[in-house]
């Protein structure tokens, strides 16, 4: 049975007995999951009649990720130990309970998993829809809003549609035509001049900050390129530092790493189109460490603690980027290089209009 059929009629079988129902997103959420929040919350309560109440642990300090629930009006509300207690359903969008990127508690059931990541153990919920071929996890929910054939409200179309933009690096990770025409769908319906501006939002002083430190910090190993950038404020970063060192035209891996709150967060992207990020990431952790990911794209993070040296961080940051080399089966005669410092990175410039010999 298709995804969208079981959830829909999940919904309508259960109705008021899974009202109230909290719905739990991942800790620090991305526009992925607050697409996916948006959309389970809307067909609940507009369709059957199921109150409830959208949640995320940690904090949404990206500044992308607070416009997003500004303007799109996102009711999002920081979970408190109580709502765990308080609510006896609850449904985890773009992320499962053997995570550890969520604060569901490890040992209790879910009432629904809606999700695109791999699982590491068997999903424990009334319903589980997990697919791996999606681009997105909004985009499970957006087929489901779409078959049921109505208009779609304009700010969760505008949600929906930047959820699947971020989530496939502006469609380029796609792998299935469902998708493309999913969001062809979810566009029609979009507020254009919103979707831009969340695209192409204002930046504070800090993400530049963080930019100037990927290409000062960036180094080069054959065609993987990668950043230690230390101390973040926010995990958000290393994903823009990956996405930003991809565009580099010699790299086909880009990893980038960070510091936050006791943890190393890291994250993977690459232009090839026939690989399980995922499964690379994984192969590259501790053990018992997860990791996740769909298509090119892949993170995860690493508990370290507060009390852990700095010679210590810089040998797992190190030790992170020596194992995806042999891992990716690299082999340059220079080695790992600056890639951005010195003379060598603007040697094939040859006048002002930027032609190099390379193509």
């Amino acid at each position: 049975m298709k995804n969208d059929n079981q959830l829909i009629e999940f919904l309508a079988d259960r109705g008021n007995g899974l009202s109230p129902l909290l719905i739990l997103m991942h800790d620090y959420p991305d526009p992925d999951s607050m697409a996916s929040a948006l959309a389970l919350s809307y067909l609940c309560r507009e369709k059957f009649q199921i109150k409830t109440k959208i949640v995320y642990g940690g904090i949404i300090s990206s500044l992308d990720n607070r416009d997003m629930v500004r303007e799109l009006k996102i009711p999002a509300h920081k979970l408190k130990i109580s709502d765990l207690s308080r609510y006896r359903n609850v449904a985890l969008v773009d992320t499962q309970p053997a995570f550890e990127n969520n604060s569901f508690p490890k040992d209790r059931k879910a009432a629904i998993i809606i999700d695109q990541h791999i699982p590491v153990s068997a999903p424990q919920a009334d319903l589980s829809l997990i697919d791996e071929k999606r681009g997105a996890t909004c985009e499970i929910l957006a087929e489901a809003i779409i078959s049921l054939n109505n208009e779609i409200p304009e700010n969760l179309a505008t949600a929906l549609a930047y959820g699947i933009l971020t989530d496939t690096m502006n469609l380029s990770a796609v792998h299935s035509r469902k998708t493309f025409d999913i969001y062809g769908t979810i566009f029609g319906f979009c507020n254009i001049k919103t979707l831009s501006s969340l695209q192409n939002t204002k930046r504070p002083a800090l993400f530049f900050f963080n930019m100037r430190k990927t290409i000062d910090e960036a180094q080069i190993c054959g065609r993987l390129i990668f950043c230690h950038l230390e101390n973040i404020e926010d995990p958000v970063y290393t994903a823009h530092s990956a996405n930003f060192l991809l565009t580099y035209k010699k790299a086909d891996w880009a990893l980038c790493t960070g510091r936050y709150n006791g943890r190393l967060y890291v994250s993977l992207r690459s232009i090839k189109q026939d690989v399980s990020a995922g499964d690379i990431l994984r192969s590259i952790f501790p053990k018992n460490v997860l990791a996740g990911g769909h298509g090119n794209i892949a993170g995860g993070s690493i508990e370290l603690g507060d009390a852990i040296s700095e010679d210590e961080w810089k040998n797992r940051e190190d030790g992170m980027a020596s194992r995806l080399i042999k891992k990716l089966r690299i082999k340059s005669s220079r080695g790992i290089t600056s890639a951005f410092q010195g003379g060598s990175a603007l040697a094939p410039i040859k006048n002002r209009r930027g032609d190099d010999e390379e193509k």
